[in-house]
């Protein structure tokens, strides 16, 4: 398997089932990790979260699993499973778990 990623390239797998909740905790596992980008698998605990920060880069969330508070800007937003969000390159945004969710994070680099 390339160690760049722990997904086995070619053969299919869930999503959902590929990361695990863990009590108290926020889980990452990157499944891609290239020059151009990376695609990473979280979960996270109910009262779990990322702080606010900003990213250089674009990024796409999408929620596999429970729902997710999403702050861009200051404005909070509510992203259901199954949805998805594109947070804008240099714009704070932050994540808060009021449930348990996961989330597949997909962040391309360039212009």
């Amino acid at each position: 398997m390339d160690p760049s990623t722990i997904a086995e390239k070619g053969v299919p797998f869930n999503l959902k089932d590929h990361v695990s909740y863990a009590i108290g905790s926020v889980v990452s596992k990157t499944l891609l990790k290239k020059d151009v980008g990376n695609i990473t698998l979280f979960s996270f605990d109910a009262g779990q979260g990322l702080s606010e920060h900003t990213s250089p880069y674009d990024a796409v969330v999408h929620i596999l699993d429970g729902e997710a508070e999403i702050s861009i800007g200051g404005k909070p937003v509510t992203v259901l499973s199954g949805q998805m969000l594109i947070m804008p390159a240099n714009v704070p945004h932050a994540l808060h778990a009021h449930q348990p969710f996961k989330m597949l994070l997909i962040m391309i680099r360039g212009g």
